[in-house]
């Protein structure tokens, strides 16, 4: 009989089970996304080993034994540790759980490069992919609103005009890929264009509340939203591999059906990225409850170019506000050496016609007013071109340099009720854009940021009109001049870090030179009677700012004083428009920057991970604001326009404008899987006669209930949004009252509502994720503050993701 020696035979098993583990890599993905999860350490019980996951979520696992209890630690995830048998029964794929409350981020909009949360002294919120995914927005405005302090006006369907802090449009600063988006013909009034990043590719999504940095130049009064789509990846070794997702989501109010595929191809050295989504959107069919001033009673059918107005046979449906988007990117990057990296990006955003809904509900005495009104084109494209040096020197550490262009095509069409005249307004924009910035660590933890911007914009307006039944074509007025249109910008920032060594203490502090200049040639007087042919001037702007961030172990408390500018665009000095009914906005060249001057105040408490508390507190002063005012042409205070007497009005430096505010974040770990989160915030504004500022939203907030337990997240959650009286309701939007409910008086109000909410998501595996939920559960018929479309009614979404 033979006999087994044992031990022997344990260790040559123990030794072939290395051996085949050591030539394997382990995947770490998050559980509920099947998501990678980069830059996870990985350790063993005596640090003898270490690893580190890249980009794609892999690490190698050669160094660890057996024996080895192997540690896998995030700071936004929950520790895991694994043994190497354990492992390769999980196929060498690693789940792992984000932790319920969020203690740290990292951000790279407040300097363009990464910091800790905990060193900036401005209020930033973060939105992640996971967020992305399971929120399910239609569009990038709609991400928006699961910042806290992000409030989201729609003039239509095919639209959303984030305000925050008092502030909106132009007074606004958007970002893409760290591109500024801002451009010659950025309006004052409600603004559309964050739809051109497709919310179906984004990475991460970061908001500065405030005047921002030192970074940013002209625009960024209110805050800075810098949106970052998703880049290319690069493997540890030469072998090519692909890898990618695709996507499906149907939501039911405005029957929406969205695909999306992005495929990623690289190796060591090369990553190419190709991201497509495609969302097409029937009209929205609002709730069934309260509110009936929202209902569509009527809408205009054009039957072989005859108007006719007809009853709705359902006037919960919004006619017509459908229409359908396609956005296509493509990143290539090459990592020539450790040091040095190119990537360039290719960005396409096209939309069909985008009926201006709200200015289809406008009557003229008892008929409606519009029988069409709708953008088209509406296309966005851009190439950028960045180089990324990560070498240190004794002028940097790092640096990059972004050059970009951008062309943008806005067209406005509208034909008044049994007019055969289609008057046809388009825009061009053609941006060059160049940038370059660069960070270096001196001595005794202190940092210098510094760098150069400069952006050229060129717009081309044109005019026409088509008569509808024969054809015809005739010029009309355009709605900038119609000769050359100039606008350049320019500055250079430095900004100063120090981490203290003895006191958890970080100071930041710097400065900004900012200069604009616009020259725009009126070619056609012949349209208006204006005392002037060209609008110029030039302007030079110094601004700064300097803060202090106290962060010892649980607490973060941080104040910061900073000052921003606005330089007037084309749109605020040379555009001639209806901006609602009886008035006209008409050109001003005597226009000069407005100036803000902010404080804000926060403090952050957190409880050993299983609560956190954050209050924050800001003050804003805004001299020689830009707001629109009565005015006089030629000593007249009207003028016929578009067929219509209409009062004068132009933007104009006013005294000042005061805004403040605050905002609650709550967030605690109920139960072992349970956690509970709310926001809230309240902003205010007047101008120096006494009046509510347009951009100053209601109280509103949002709170949920959620649970995670590994694959599954479930989710309520509640919406809402405080009543804005008569007295506190901006002038501008008094003129609009008929997308108001009416008070017992008869003065327009927009009144206080809440939604029920439910969402969910279920990993079958690391591959194949369902989402799922239903918004406004109760039906509730609501129109949010300021705009012109009724929010959805009862909401079925339910999407696929697969990944590969």
């Amino acid at each position: 009989m033979m006999r087994v020696n044992y031990p022997i035979f344990i260790l040559l098993f123990l030794l072939l089970v290395s051996t085949g583990i050591q030539s394997q890599s382990v995947f770490v993905y998050d559980q509920q996304t099947g998501e990678p999860v980069s830059n996870v350490f990985i350790f063993n019980d005596d640090n003898t080993a270490t690893g580190l996951t890249n980009e794609s979520g892999y690490a190698r696992i050669d160094k660890f034994k057996v024996t080895d209890g192997i540690h896998f630690q995030h700071p936004s995830y929950n520790d895991a540790v694994l043994d190497l048998l354990l492992i390769e029964n999980m196929h060498y794929k690693v789940p792992l759980n984000q932790k319920l409350i969020h203690l740290e981020e990292v951000v790279v909009s407040a300097n363009r490069w990464e910091m800790k949360t905990y060193e900036v002294p401005n209020s930033i919120d973060v939105i992640k992919s996971k967020n992305i995914i399971f929120e399910n927005p239609a569009t990038s405005a709609d991400m928006l609103t699961s910042a806290g302090g992000v409030y989201i006006q729609k003039s239509q369907l095919g639209g959303g005009s984030p305000m925050i802090r008092g502030f909106a449009a132009n007074q606004l600063l958007f970002m893409v890929d760290g591109i500024r988006m801002n451009n010659a013909i950025y309006r004052g009034g409600n603004l559309q264009n964050v739809l051109q990043a497709d919310v179906n590719s984004v990475e991460s999504a970061e908001i500065i509340y405030g005047p921002g940095t030192n970074v940013y130049g002209s625009d960024a009064l209110g805050g800075v939203i810098d949106i970052h789509l998703l880049n290319p990846i690069l493997t540890d070794s030469n072998k090519w591999e692909a890898s990618g997702h695709a996507f499906a989501r149907f939501s039911s109010a405005a029957v929406e059906r969205t695909v999306h595929a992005d495929v990623n191809v690289g190796n060591d050295k090369w990553g190419i990225l190709t991201m497509f989504s495609y969302s097409a959107f029937d009209d929205l069919v609002m709730g069934t409850r309260f509110n009936d001033y929202n209902l569509r009673e009527q809408y205009v059918k054009t039957t072989n170019g005859h108007d006719t107005i007809v009853q709705n046979n359902n006037s919960r449906t919004q006619r017509y506000s459908g229409y359908n988007q396609l956005s296509f990117t493509t990143k290539i990057t090459n990592k020539i050496n450790k040091n040095t990296q190119w990537t360039y990006g290719f960005y396409l955003t096209r939309t069909s016609d985008v009926p201006r809904y709200d200015r289809l509900l406008e009557y003229s005495g008892k008929l409606l007013k519009y029988a069409e009104w709708y953008y088209k084109p509406q296309q966005w494209m851009m190439h950028s071109l960045g180089f990324d040096f990560d070498r240190k020197t004794t002028m940097y550490d790092h640096m990059n340099i972004r050059i970009a262009y951008q062309d943008v095509k806005e067209g406005r069409n509208d034909r008044k009720y049994q007019d055969a005249w289609l008057r046809q307004r388009v825009e061009r924009v053609q941006i060059a854009s160049l940038n370059n910035d660069y960070d270096k660590s001196l001595n005794n933890q202190q940092f210098l940021y510094y760098g150069l911007e400069f952006n050229y914009n060129n717009v081309i307006s044109t005019g026409e009109e088509t008569n509808i039944h024969t054809g015809e074509t005739n010029k009309v007025s355009t709605r900038y001049p119609d000769g050359s249109n100039l606008y350049i910008t320019g500055g250079a920032y430095a900004t100063y870090k120090k981490n203290f060594e003895r006191l958890p203490l970080t100071f930041i502090g710097g400065a900004r030179l900012s200069y604009t200049n616009l020259n725009s040639q009126i070619a056609d007087t012949s349209y208006y009677n204006l005392p002037f042919t060209e609008i110029k001037f030039d302007h030079l702007a110094t601004t700064g700012s300097m803060g202090l961030v106290y962060h010892p172990a649980t607490w973060q408390l941080h104040l910061n004083l900073s000052s921003g500018f606005r330089s007037p665009n084309l749109d605020d000095a040379a555009k001639v428009f209806d901006s609602e009914p009886g008035n006209v906005v008409v050109p001003n060249q005597n226009l000069k920057p407005e100036y803000i001057y902010s404080l804000d105040a926060g403090i952050i408490k957190k409880f050993n991970g299983r609560a956190r508390v954050e209050l924050t507190g800001f003050y804003s002063y805004l001299d020689q604001a830009i707001v629109r005012r009565d005015f006089q042409l030629n000593g007249q205070d009207s003028i016929i326009y578009d067929g219509e007497l209409s009062q004068v009005q132009a933007m104009v430096n006013t005294g000042y404008a005061t805004v403040y505010g605050a905002s609650l974040l709550f967030n605690i770990k109920l139960l072992r899987h349970f956690v509970f989160n709310t926001s809230l915030t309240y902003i205010t504004g007047t101008d120096d006669e006494g009046y509510a500022l347009r951009h100053a939203p209601p109280l509103f907030g949002r709170t949920s209930l959620s649970y995670e337990n590994k694959k599954l997240k479930l989710q309520i959650y509640s919406s809402y949004n405080a009543e804005v009286d008569y007295e506190n309701l901006a002038s501008s939007e008094r003129s609009k009252a008929y997308l108001y409910a009416k008070d017992e008086d008869g003065n327009p109000y927009s009144p206080a509502w809440w939604t029920l909410d439910f969402k969910g998501s279920y990993a079958f595996n690391e591959k194949l994720l369902l989402t799922f939920g239903v918004e406004n559960i109760l039906n509730y018929r609501y129109r949010p503050y300021s705009s012109g479309i009724t929010a959805p009614g009862r909401n079925f979404i339910i999407a696929f993701r697969y990944t590969f």
